[in-house]
């Protein structure tokens, strides 16, 4: 099997995990955030520090590649790229959509058969980014930018129960009111939860190019233009 240090920092929590046959040994992380450029480091050393201790090789680095957070990202994967080289390890990029559909699959085996689990990361005022997976996390419909209104996911509502569930959802409350709609609160990507999805991709040998390697932005970063003083 293998060794494998995961990072997340699509949001506002940094986190930080190692997994290691298949079993999460080591994991770190701070709601307190977004202080990802100053605590980044500090989990990613500790995390290493520990796999050394206890003669645990590292094999990979699994970095939580998005969408999310323009800055988050790009700061998490910088640390895996470092981190690549130093050790001369292998990359992994995770979608952080995924991510979040782990704890819920954990968390509630009595999930309907024909479930639709929906994961939302807060964009501005009424956009979210999310995907419709089903519940061997398959794409039914790829990660978009949606701008939610009432009719939002109405053709999937429509003929399965739908779970929404991340910061994204939060805001969908008032505006998604369809009977097979369940929100599911509490839910955030960690590193804890990539270790499955790492796993796999390790076994698909789905290495990244770790000098050319991008975060999945989605759309563009567009930085605010500070108002003209008067």
């Amino acid at each position: 099997m293998s060794c494998i240090l995961h990072i997340e920092t699509s949001t506002d929590v940094c986190s930080v995990a190692v997994s290691e046959d298949s079993h999460c040994i080591y994991h770190e992380e701070d709601f307190e955030g977004p202080n990802h450029n100053v605590t980044l480091g500090v989990f990613v050393d500790r995390a290493l520090s520990f796999a050394d201790s206890h003669a645990i090789p590292l094999d990979a680095v699994a970095v939580s590649c998005g969408p999310g957070s323009y800055t988050g990202l790009r700061i998490g994967v910088s640390m895996a790229k470092g981190v690549c080289y130093a050790n001369d390890v292998k990359l992994l990029g995770i979608p952080t959509l995924k991510v979040m559909c782990v704890p819920l699959l954990l968390k509630d085996e009595e999930l309907p058969e024909d479930a639709l689990l929906c994961p939302m990361i807060d964009a501005r005022r009424m956009e979210v980014y999310a995907a419709v997976y089903d519940r061997a996390l398959n794409a039914v419909r790829d990660i978009q930018a949606d701008i939610v209104d009432e009719n939002s996911y109405a053709e999937f509502l429509d003929k399965h129960p739908v779970y929404f569930f991340g910061n994204g959802s939060e805001k969908c409350k008032d505006k998604i009111k369809h009977p097979n709609a369940h929100f599911v609160d509490g839910i955030k990507p960690l590193a804890k939860y990539m270790q499955p999805l790492a796993e796999m991709a390790m076994a698909k040998q789905d290495f990244k190019d770790v000098a050319y390697f991008e975060p999945f932005y989605l759309k563009e970063f567009v930085a605010s233009t500070p108002k003209k003083l008067l």
